[in-house]
């Protein structure tokens, strides 16, 4: 299994997704909104073929008068690929985006009162709380449970991106090679003179 950051391409595949898993659909301008306006905060989830089982849609909240917090629009698993811990591990690198991308305070998010199986997810899992019950917040007139989860402290719960830790290496090793470089040149300037005095360039790269 594999998570990675949604691609433009993947919105397609999220919607339907979203079709199969949740009483709860938008419009694909919606998922374009998302994946244009924040596209570090939405995640998928691929299976060993490349194909998409599950999904978080979420975003940065535009209210200027609030901390800055995330929401999370949608997440969704389907149902052949549930208890793997998919969704805490979606959860996990959307939240983490949002503090590192916009020092987000806390993530929120809504969930039926009726969907029982979502609400032990939420509170038992991945640690949100209930903050306020919304009446008639969806369509059909049932109230919603609005949840928020605190971010601040929890940075160092998150997993760790091996592409950082690789750039950190690279230039670990690149100051190292430079010192060292540095030093050849002070101890024996006619020295280094003779090798050539022009450093190389040493190119850090990881995609995500």
């Amino acid at each position: 299994m594999n998570i990675r950051c949604a691609k433009t391409e993947d919105l397609m595949n999220m919607q339907h997704c979203n079709l199969l898993c949740l009483p709860e659909n938008y419009q694909m301008k919606y998922y374009f909104y998302h994946g244009l306006s924040w596209p570090q905060l939405s995640y998928v989830a691929e299976d060993e073929k490349g194909k998409i089982v599950g999904y978080v849609l979420a975003k940065m909240e535009e209210d200027s008068d609030d901390d800055p917090h995330g929401h999370i629009t949608s997440l969704a698993v389907k149902r052949s690929h549930r208890r793997l811990g998919l969704a805490q591990k979606l959860m996990d690198q959307s939240s983490q985006a949002m503090v590192e991308c916009f020092k987000a305070k806390y993530v929120s998010l809504h969930v039926r009162k009726s969907n029982r199986a979502a609400l032990h997810l939420y509170t038992n899992t991945l640690g949100f709380t209930i903050s306020e019950i919304e009446p008639k917040y969806y369509a059909d007139g049932e109230d919603a449970y609005a949840m928020k989860k605190d971010l601040l402290g929890q940075v160092q719960s998150f997993p760790k991106n091996p592409a950082k830790e690789m750039l950190a290496s690279l230039h670990g090793v690149s100051l190292t090679l430079l010192g060292s470089k540095r030093s050849c040149t002070l101890e024996s300037h006619e020295q280094a003179e003779s090798y050539g005095s022009r450093e190389q360039d040493l190119q850090e790269g990881a995609g995500r």
